[in-house]
């Protein structure tokens, strides 16, 4: 007896490991770190916020920093005359950067399905690179302070930044299929959370100096790594003479195993993968346009759920050395230090998550699971005690629980809704349908950086965190559909997996 397709589970890692070259290889580290520097950039400007609002308010309103004589001199160079609007003033940065950006991830994921990747991601990685360098590092060496300024070299820094993703889940589509895309996914999205990591490293070293040097380096590191890219990445196998995904002779052994999740389980079982960008010549397909990727299957509810989970995330990701500094009154080197183990369990949460989805064959369950975990851990460590250890194993549990489903919709699942049936004749899809998902996710972000320190100024950090609480499970409700129609399709399979034993 014949099995459908979709009951025949072929080893989703037996694929990728007998296609994966050196070449693979280099393609995964290249994109990796390229996006990792790109978010220890970011990371710093968390990292630094108790640092930069000093700076920004008199000392006489700081009291662990030295008093200077003149006063009205010493006064006339600052912005702010307290730090409670540095901090409001530091959220409005956080969310003009993530509007700027999401705006440019809307544009950066068509301008990417019509141009070279690899000159757009490397173009974007040194300007940005010199955008921080100015804004962290030029005009404290100048002391030169202006609201205006800043709000416009971080709105350019969200444009020059949001080119980033798009192109490196673009080119990672080109190089790996279907098969055990969940785990290699998985895996490789831990390159926001080492960025994170490797963004909190630096500028804890280099801190004691002032925080113009931690934007210095990270900012040099940044530059240096969009030289490498842009001599050093193959944007497809096409570039090196391999065959494209789904060119292969034996792919039968594959069919299953390539079969896209968001397609139609009816589909013929010989549907085979496509390349992205790398095309042939003779036929090459027209990329699709912006409304028609909006309306492909998956895309808007898993946009607006990602919305509010990166709302968290991002949240997180902005402010947890500074509420873990100002909440528990720990220094600035140790709350950057404590905020790694966050992205920790992001990580492990990512590449677990996806390896579980590669086996069950669906995202949405996967998700939905770790989800309502995290509600669970959101609450519990809104009460963590003023312990260092106890509050580092609570949030590198709430990293695994919404880190690892954040990092599972940016990668895998918008590599699953741009590589569907419904887009083989236009195979151009990827990073305009990734930049719509970490468009749309930007936007909620950027929403929620502003609605964090509104909240926290008003009414507490923990309302903030019952804030997260009703954005994770909007998160849960907006893909509830695909949820109940994955479900139904596992029981399918399992009742005719039953009936052909």
């Amino acid at each position: 007896m014949a099995w459908p397709g979709s009951l025949r589970r072929q080893p989703v890692n037996r694929g990728l490991v007998s296609h994966c070259t050196h070449h693979h290889i280099v393609v995964f580290l290249l994109t990796f770190f390229s996006y990792s520097l790109l978010h220890a950039s970011r990371k710093t400007f968390s990292n630094v916020k108790v640092s930069i609002s000093s700076q920004w308010t008199p000392f006489c309103l700081n009291i662990t920093a030295p008093e200077l004589r003149p006063h009205e001199l010493w006064n006339s160079s600052h912005l702010f005359p307290d730090a409670e609007e540095a901090t409001l003033f530091l959220g409005t940065l956080d969310t003009i950067f993530l509007f700027s950006y999401a705006v440019g991830l809307f544009v950066s994921g068509i301008v990417g399905d019509r141009l070279n990747l690899r000159w757009v991601l490397s173009f974007g990685m040194c300007s940005s690179a010199l955008v921080v360098f100015f804004f962290g590092t030029l005009t404290e060496w100048l002391h030169f302070y202006n609201k205006w300024f800043y709000c416009c070299l971080w709105v350019v820094n969200g444009l020059l930044q949001s080119t980033g993703w798009p192109c490196v889940v673009a080119v990672m589509g080109n190089w790996f299929g279907k098969a055990g895309r969940g785990f290699v996914f998985g895996l490789w999205s831990a390159c926001a959370s080492v960025g994170n990591i490797l963004g909190a490293f630096l500028a804890s070293c280099v801190l004691k100096y002032g925080y113009e040097y931690a934007f210095l380096v990270t900012a040099s590191v940044q530059f240096a790594g969009g030289v490498i890219v842009f001599f050093g990445l193959l944007t497809s196998p096409k570039e090196v003479g391999l065959p494209e995904l789904g060119a292969d002779e034996d792919g039968s052994v594959e069919e299953d195993a390539n079969r896209p999740l968001m397609g139609n389980d009816d589909a013929d079982d010989d549907d085979r993968n496509y390349s992205i960008q790398a095309t042939d010549t003779d036929n090459q397909p027209k990329a699709i346009g912006f409304f028609q990727a909006c309306c492909l299957p998956g895309v808007v509810l898993y946009s607006l759920a990602y919305a509010c989970l990166k709302l968290v995330n991002y949240s997180f990701f902005f402010w947890l050395p500074f509420y873990l500094s100002n909440n528990f009154g720990w220094k600035e080197a140790e709350a950057d230090q404590l905020s790694i183990w966050y992205d920790v369990g992001g990580i492990i949460g990512g590449t677990i998550q996806g390896l579980i989805s590669d086996v069950l064959q669906k995202r949405a369950p996967v998700l939905a699971i770790s989800l309502l975990f995290a509600v669970g851990s959101l609450f519990g460590y809104s009460r963590s005690p003023n312990s260092k250890p106890i509050n580092a194993v609570i949030m590198a549990v709430t990293g695994f629980f919404i880190g690892g489903p954040s990092n599972m919709i940016s990668s895998a699942i918008s590599a699953d809704l741009g590589r569907q049936d419904l887009v083989k004749g236009s195979s151009e899809a990827l990073a305009t349908v990734t930049g719509i998902v970490d468009g749309t996710g930007s936007i909620g972000a950027a929403v929620g950086q502003y609605l964090v320190s509104l909240i926290k100024e008003n009414l507490g950090w923990m309302w903030v965190f019952y804030f997260f609480i009703l954005m994770t499970s909007s998160t849960i409700l907006f893909i509830s559909p695909l949820i109940v129609r994955e479900i139904k399709l596992l029981l399918r399979e399992r009742r005719l997996r039953m009936l052909a034993e």
